[in-house]
């Protein structure tokens, strides 16, 4: 036989897919466990397009997800998570994906691994990659996560459950710091380019916000339009190598990873048109991010990148803080991204010892695609 067979779950959570493994039907050593996830995803592909495996081209599409019985205290399951490149051999486990750590919770309860009665369900997840424990909120009927219901998210056709989730002290995920630097605005030498602002932030996962008007972008720029230009692609992967080395992540700009930090052009309110035609009302969000995600830019926003975005607005003196606007709940920060706009819950604080972000909340949906076993090469 060239090929195994290994039991997993095909999931959308928010507006990204992965597939699901339990941790005991992986082997433990991470070498092989890469192996296993490049061929299930179909990477690399030096087309992009992973028709080989169960990915789908781009960074929101080419994830991995193992559960496990928890090994903290106050959590009921861990979740490690996988970000695999489409065209490269790699397999990076620095960071978290937000989006499906809303299907974390639903696969828990469908899988036995936590009992909860009827009604709203609360999970406890042990986030392994980020040492973070998040809390996920949603409807179960009959034993099994809720999958039919109103709430509809930018970017994901229809509607289903609502899921809450509550990521606690999101700060210092791989720096052990909200502001890596400890300043809300720094100045990085980009090799070609010079000298620019930005603002470095750990909070959920690392990232380096720029203002788009001090690379002469209006911020409404869509993903394709992005990508098109090699020049600016290339300026923007400096940038965010330059602030990798800035936040501690790596030595070198050479050795900063493809996952993290994330790097997001910001700007005020506009009038940008979505990817399905809708022309936003810039009445209707309080901040607009075109955000890259391993090295392209994302069609949507990751939502570990829109609650740094949120946290970061909530720091006075901070990019993100001067560009802005301020809506009804102050607590609360409307982001508007090529799909829509998405909401984002912040509560961050000030004391002697500097800034601290005690949560972050999103609301998202998920659904169970396929379940059965997936076959892996030999």
């Amino acid at each position: 036989m060239s090929q195994q067979f290994i039991p997993a779950v095909f999931m959308r959570g928010g507006s990204s897919k992965g597939v699901f493994f339990h941790a005991r039907d992986l082997p433990n050593e991470r070498e092989e466990v890469n192996r296993i996830l490049l061929s299930v995803l179909g990477s690399p592909d030096p087309y992009g397009r992973q028709l080989d495996g169960m990915g789908g081209g781009i960074s929101s599409l080419s994830k991995g997800v193992i559960i496990g019985p928890p090994t903290h205290h106050e959590a009921d399951v861990d979740y490690t998570f996988a970000q695999v490149a489409v065209d490269k051999p790699v397999v990076d486990w620095k960071g978290n994906c937000g989006n499906l750590s809303s299907a974390v919770g639903p696969f828990a309860v469908d899988e036995g691994l936590v009992r909860v009665a009827d009604g709203e369900a609360l999970v406890r997840i042990h986030q392994v990659n980020t040492r973070k424990l998040i809390h996920a909120r949603f409807p179960v009927r009959n034993g099994r996560a809720e999958v039919k219901g109103d709430f509809a998210i930018a970017g994901v056709a229809g509607t289903g459950a609502r899921i809450r989730l509550d990521f606690l002290s999101p700060g210092g995920t791989q720096t052990d710091a909200l502001l890596p630097t400890g300043n809300a605005v720094d100045v990085l030498e980009v090799e070609g380019f010079g000298r620019i602002r930005a603002t470095l932030v750990d909070a959920a996962n690392p990232a380096v916000f720029v203002a788009a008007e001090d690379l002469r972008l209006t911020g409404a720029e869509s993903p394709d339009a992005i990508e098109a230009r090699s020049d600016l692609m290339a300026l923007l992967d400096r940038i965010r190598r330059a602030a990798g080395v800035a936040m501690g992540l790596a030595a070198t700009p050479e050795a900063v990873g493809l996952a993290s930090p994330r790097v997001a052009l910001v700007a005020g309110p506009t009038a940008a048109r979505t990817l399905d035609g809708e022309v936003l009302d810039p009445a209707g969000h309080d901040i607009t991010v075109r955000m890259l995600s391993m090295e392209r830019p994302h069609r949507a926003v990751p939502i570990s990148g829109a609650m740094g975005l949120a946290v970061a607005c909530r720091i006075a003196g901070s990019i993100p803080h001067a560009l802005a606007t301020q809506g009804a709940r102050p607590e609360e920060i409307r982001v508007a991204h090529p799909s829509g706009t998405l909401t984002v819950g912040a509560e961050v604080r000030q004391d002697g010892a500097g800034w601290h972000a005690d949560s972050a909340v999103v609301f998202r949906t998920a659904r169970r695609l396929m379940q059965g076993q997936v076959a892996v090469n030999l």
